[in-house]
């Protein structure tokens, strides 16, 4: 799914201690800013809208084909069907 920036406003002092602190624990304020906003989601968002926006991020996944790689005939290394020789 496409990524959102959320701007909020918090105590620059606040968030110094709490990054310095969480860092001792080996977490990242922003790792645990986006459980929470996730915990919020499911909170708040129904659970039929939010399984119909999973299966339409799927659906979205799924239905992207792959572009095939096109290998020019002059490429390097590559071998063409008649190369001269007649053995």
């Amino acid at each position: 799914m496409k990524k959102a920036v959320i701007p909020v406003s918090f105590d620059a002092e606040k968030l110094s201690a709490a990054k310095l602190y969480m860092a001792q624990k080996d977490l990242s304020f922003e790792d645990e800013m986006e459980k929470a906003a996730d915990a919020l989601y499911s909170k708040y968002v129904p659970a039929g809208v939010r399984e119909f926006i999973e299966l339409n991020a799927r659906n979205k996944t799924a239905a992207k084909p792959k572009k095939p790689k096109v290998v020019p005939s002059s490429a390097v290394g590559v071998k063409s069907g008649t190369d001269g020789d007649s053995d």
